[in-house]
């Protein structure tokens, strides 16, 4: 099996890489601006292709999966996040999460959709952002609402040969100063399983979504020991 993982370079992109490497997948790379730690998780999973596009681009995007060729299946992990004030918002500040969040998880399925013959798995990662409301992050929430209802939609559209679900990660600190943020803190604090989550964890769920039976397609999968339920 052939899977292509966007933003694979570095923490849940890196770690679902190599967990599908494990797997004896075969896995292709993407990053944007992180060549070095692109190139260090594709020697890791056995010397993978890597692909280098610009997310905001849909012509670069369309670039990159002409030069893969034929897919299997496709992790939609690219994202990014910012924290602003709902009234300090610019159309800047919102383009700039949305045209790589959304706009781009949109145009990859696409893209990814043309080439997987006769089927396919998709699997994008969303947020647990996108099914709780945060007050500071309003334009991110809305982008990874808005994956999660493409999901949905796509799912739809691309049965039966294709199936589109979605990983909503919780808390997932990558160092002792992520975690020790007020805020993180508090979420765990939350947690009814008492701890954060781990990329490992979400790389589990990424890889259930890709090998489960086809009779499995249009969920979201919350991965986050129970915090959207707190």
């Amino acid at each position: 099996m052939t899977v292509l993982v966007t933003g694979a370079a570095k923490r849940i992109g890196r770690a679902i890489a190599l967990r599908l490497h494990r797997q004896g997948m075969r896995v292709l790379i993407h990053y944007s601006t992180s060549e070095a730690e692109a190139r260090r998780t594709a020697e890791e999973c056995g010397n993978a292709p890597v692909y280098r596009a610009n997310l905001e681009s849909v012509t670069e995007i369309r670039a990159m999966f002409h030069e893969i060729g034929r897919l299997d299946g496709l992790v939609n992990n690219a994202a990014r996040f910012t924290k602003f004030d709902v009234m300090s918002i610019e159309e800047a500040d919102w383009d700039y999460i949305h045209s790589v969040n959304l706009k781009a998880v949109f145009f990859c399925c696409q893209s990814a959709a043309r080439m997987m013959q006769p089927t396919g798995r998709i699997v994008n990662i969303s947020s647990l952002g996108g099914i709780r409301p945060w007050a500071d992050h309003a334009h991110y929430c809305a982008s990874k609402a808005g994956v999660i209802m493409l999901t949905k939609a796509l799912a739809k559209a691309l049965a039966p040969n294709i199936t589109v679900n979605s990983v909503a990660p919780g808390v997932i600190p990558f160092s002792d100063k992520e975690a020790a943020d007020p805020r993180v803190a508090s979420m765990i604090r939350r947690t009814p399983m008492g701890r954060a989550g781990h990329a490992d964890e979400i790389a589990e769920a990424v890889l259930f979504f890709l090998t489960a039976p086809d009779f499995i397609t249009g969920q979201v999968m919350a991965v986050d020991g129970g915090l959207n339920l707190a």
